[in-house]
């Protein structure tokens, strides 16, 4: 079995230490990994991961934390670039995905097929000028998005899949969509038909929504946030700032679910996730540790 930790540490590089800590874990699927998240990475595994920080501040990651698996990174490249090597994945935006190659070893030698894992992060994406100017008078703008970058990672992750039979694939993506998944029709914080389309997407594509859905979680909303239909099976993994002082200090939990686990039709069947949503789980960070493991 490898196990492995979805997290979105917020830039935080305790966060980092915290997940370090955990024994049993193979595996980090990360977001937003900050320079000082960064430095502990490099000083915790020897392994520097080419970050681009004049692009941007935080970055999504795959990193190996046992000795249990071997993992080979790819190296991000520009999408439109021709003869495409093995070790490296073409990418929309390398601020929103990181790839790798796991492999389960049992002293020192493969002991299982290998799968590979995608960290997914859709970064927010504000509107172009004229759609700003363009609003309806008196009407909501939508002043960021994170559909865009969601719609760009599925794209990216497509071009793994050759075949129409899924069973053939062997591939896991986890991490932070941004978007709710089946959010009621009034909902004030997404646009839902949007939204589906990414899910949609991703079923098309022979990705199985493995969660984490209740009760494959510590803990589910209570109160149920605005916008959430009352059989939603949606589990919090992000808390806002309000949302987390309450949490600390009169320990109700009432947020949206933002993280996911994907994986391809056939390698699902051995794939268990479980969101580590109580204040321990959380940590440092805004978001919630998801754990995953693969039989």
């Amino acid at each position: 079995m490898v196990r492995m930790v979805c997290w979105n540490i917020n830039r935080s590089a305790d966060a980092f230490t915290e997940l370090s800590e955990m024994d049993d874990v193979d595996v980090a699927l990360l977001q937003e990994v900050g320079r000082g998240a960064a430095g502990r990475i490099a000083d915790a595994t020897g392994e520097r991961v080419p970050w681009n920080w004049n692009r941007s501040s935080t970055w999504p990651a795959v990193v190996r934390l046992s000795d249990r698996v071997r993992v080979d990174l790819f190296e991000p490249v520009a999408a439109e670039r021709e003869g495409m090597p093995a070790n490296a994945i073409a990418v929309s935006d390398a601020r929103t995905l990181a790839a790798a190659r796991v492999t389960p070893l049992h002293g020192g030698r493969p002991a299982l097929e290998s799968f590979l894992v995608f960290s997914m992060h859709a970064r927010w994406l504000y509107p172009h000028p004229q759609a700003e100017r363009a609003r309806p008078r008196g009407g909501r703008a939508v002043y960021a998005y994170t559909d865009g970058s969601a719609h760009r990672i599925v794209s990216d992750i497509s071009a793994f899949i050759t075949h129409t039979n899924p069973s053939s694939h062997r591939l896991l993506a986890a991490g932070d969509l941004g978007t709710i998944y089946r959010p009621a029709d009034n909902s004030r914080m997404e646009h839902p038909a949007r939204a589906r389309t990414i899910f949609d997407r991703m079923q098309a594509l022979g990705l199985e929504l493995m969660g984490p859905q209740w009760p494959d979680a510590d803990r589910r909303a209570d109160p149920l946030p605005h916008g959430m239909p009352k059989d939603t099976r949606n589990v919090p993994t992000c808390l806002a700032g309000q949302q987390r002082r309450r949490m600390l200090d009169e320990d109700i939990i009432s947020g949206y679910q933002y993280d996911y686990v994907f994986a391809s039709r056939g390698f699902h069947e051995g794939v268990r996730v479980h969101a580590m949503n109580d204040a321990a789980g959380f940590g440092p960070s805004d978001h919630c540790r998801i754990r995953i493991d693969v039989e």
